[in-house]
């Protein structure tokens, strides 16, 4: 179960962040595989703090002889048992703690993975919604204060409880008298840690909203830097950027109080118990229930209660941060979880935004490379062609937004559907929910490949998409193009960018295909970058192929390169292409238009044109502004 987070005033409307008890049980799920080696973890750790608690006996020993005035060769065997209990102590405990540490370490292995895996299923509007701020606090802040508290507090908070619990029993075993004068400390450290437990979790996740925010706001501020400047709007992102970081600075120092008044009352209850004990110590040797050594003991050990006390309370600090942290975490692994299909229901075919997904070869297939070229008429293969079927499918952004009315389409077996409209028609949306990036308000879409094809196989994902954010990975050209197809040669990837009318280029590249690109490495224009996310689509090998506006990012003279690039790449195929420029309906087999997310016209392009509808206007206003219009 999850809640919704606290809007800032962002108007964006943030991931989900799990309840408490939610968190709990997404914790005992990350551990439960690794049980084994907690449960030795623990084990030795116990063994250790036994054996450490085995020191203030003998420094009572000690006070005892020295106290009696007996000869000084008695006090040999407690000082060479003090040098075996530290020895052993010191081994057992490092061995203890490299066990814990190793289980932290297993765990937040494991919740990575897991939140990134969820976070590249979640569905697209949820992520715009959400603004990319509150998405990377989580990816890094949260994941940080989690790794943090699970390499240093974890392994130190497991140590202190077990000190503290076996310390108390010692105390009980010296005289139980002791044990009621030392828990005379309890009520004011219970009181001090609810104290704090009940503001700080509130204040810890506020802390995270309001650090989403600030980072939401210098995104935005620094990716639309151009605009800004070009509108002269410096001063009032500036006011925006200085308002969210006074709110995170606001609830910094709150934190920062917080803590302080913690320290404070933990002082007071040392004080409490420590003389406490000393008193009734006073008591008991005057009436001569205990010796002077026992007194000690029981003085030492109450003040080694001291550090794990105080470890195991500050730690709170860290554990709630690392709660608030994990909450926000476990709420995003929750919201990307989707319910299994249920037996036969028509599901839409499955796909990531921007990235290939490999598929095995199909028999009959042409090898990558060997598509046909732009100039010549398709060839239709149906062992590799995908039929789609979109029924009444209708989509809403949140309650009063809808963006597609029960829309309904079929893709006969390679056919190049051009979708079109105007801005805001749903034209995304609808290619979103073919490609199952997107999972439709309700409807279904089914996505199936021809007879005899793989791609369509169990486990499979025959459907690519490719928008025009095409994102190029850090590594080098080779690399980015394997995370299509891993087991790609290097032939293979030539033929890929040959395909799309790229191999020159990436030859030309200072070291070929062993050319670091992305971030720090060769940088790649936006039609280059295009062409490469169309090259990964050729690897991979889909049976069905969406373009979202894919050619969108090339200037005018790139425009007709990228749209050669598409047709290649598609061609043998089954494909839906939200059409940046008219000339891809032209040579579309047929075009669908789209208004207000309906369905109003459905055609060849020839057809549409001349029937004098919203295609004809759309063509009349395209054509009508360009020098020379494109002839069909």
């Amino acid at each position: 179960m999850t809640t919704d987070s606290p809007t800032p005033d962002t108007g964006a409307e943030l991931l989900p962040i799990a309840t408490p008890a939610r968190t709990r049980a997404a914790l005992r799920t990350l551990i439960r595989p690794d049980r084994g080696l907690a449960l030795t973890g623990i084990g030795i750790l116990v063994a250790a703090t036994a054996v450490g608690l085995l020191v203030q006996p003998l420094l009572g020993r000690i006070v005892d002889i020295v106290a009696d005035g007996r000869p000084a060769g008695d006090l040999t065997l407690p000082v060479v048992l003090l040098v075996a209990v530290a020895v052993v102590q010191g081994l057992t405990t490092t061995l203890g703690l490299t066990r814990i540490a190793r289980l932290g370490e297993t765990v937040l292995a494991r919740l990575r993975e897991r939140f990134v895996e969820r976070a590249l299923n979640l569905p697209a509007d949820r992520l715009e919604r959400a603004g990319a701020g509150d998405l990377t606090a989580r990816v890094t802040g949260d994941v940080a204060r989690v790794a943090e508290a699970v390499r240093s507090a974890l392994p130190e908070m497991a140590r202190s409880v077990l000190a503290i619990l076996l310390t108390l029993g010692a105390l009980a075993l010296l005289d139980v008298r002791f044990l009621l004068a030392a828990l005379l400390a309890v009520p004011v450290q219970l009181l001090t840690a609810r104290w704090y437990v009940r503001r700080a979790l509130t204040l810890y996740a506020d802390q995270r909203v309001a650090n989403g925010a600030q980072q939401q706001q210098l995104l935005e501020t620094i990716g639309g830097a151009v605009t800004v400047r070009g509108h002269r709007l410096e001063e009032q992102h500036t006011e925006r950027s200085a308002g969210r970081s006074r709110k995170a600075v606001d609830l910094t120092m709150r934190s920062v109080n917080l803590v302080l008044g913690f320290y404070g009352r933990l002082h007071i209850a040392e004080y409490i118990g420590l003389a406490a004990v000393l008193i009734a110590g006073f008591w008991l040797v005057r009436d001569g229930a205990v010796s002077i050594g026992t007194a000690t003991a029981a003085a030492l050990y109450f003040h080694s209660l001291f550090g794990p006390v105080n470890a195991a309370l500050v730690l709170l600090d860290d554990a709630q941060s690392a709660a608030a942290g994990l909450a926000r975490l476990v709420g995003v692994t929750d919201l990307a979880e989707q319910p299994e299909p249920e037996a036969g229901k028509p599901q839409a075919g499955k796909a990531e935004a921007g990235k290939a997904e490999a598929a095995k070869p199909t028999a009959g297939k042409p090898e990558a490379g060997q598509a046909t070229p732009a100039s010549v008429p398709r060839q239709r293969i149906a062992s590799s062609e995908a039929a789609v079927a979109v029924h009444e499918v209708s989509h809403a952004y949140g309650p009063g937004r809808p963006v597609l009315h029960e829309v309904s389409l079929t893709l006969e077996p390679g056919e190049h559907v051009a979708l079109v409209g105007t801005s805001g028609a749903g034209k995304s949306t609808l290619a979103r929910i073919v490609a199952g990036v997107q999972q439709p308000t309700s409807g279904t879409v089914t996505a199936s490949a021809g007879p005899g094809s793989a791609s369509a196989g169990a486990g499979e994902h025959p459907v690519v998409l490719v928008t025009q954010e095409v994102h190029v990975f850090t590594g080098t050209l080779a690399e980015d193009l394997r995370l299509a197809r891993p087991d790609a040669t290097d032939a293979d990837l030539r033929t890929a960018l040959a395909t799309v009318h790229a191999l020159d280029w990436a030859e030309a590249l200072p070291d070929g295909l062993a050319t670091v690109v992305g971030e720090g490495g060769h940088r790649l224009d936006p039609a280059r970058a295009q062409q490469l996310a169309l090259a990964r689509l050729v690897l991979a090998d889909p049976a069905l192929a969406v373009l979202d506006e894919a050619t969108a990012e090339a200037g005018s003279a790139g425009a007709r390169v990228l749209e050669r690039s598409a047709e290649a790449a598609l061609a043998g195929r089954t494909a839906l292409v939200v059409a940046h420029r008219l000339t891809q309906a032209v040579a579309a087999d047929r075009v669908v238009v789209l208004e207000a997310g309906r369905v109003v016209e459905s055609g060849p392009h020839d057809e549409l044109r001349d029937a004098d509808g919203p295609y004809a206007a759309l063509w009349r206003a395209w054509s009508g502004s360009r020098t020379t219009a494109p002839h069909p």
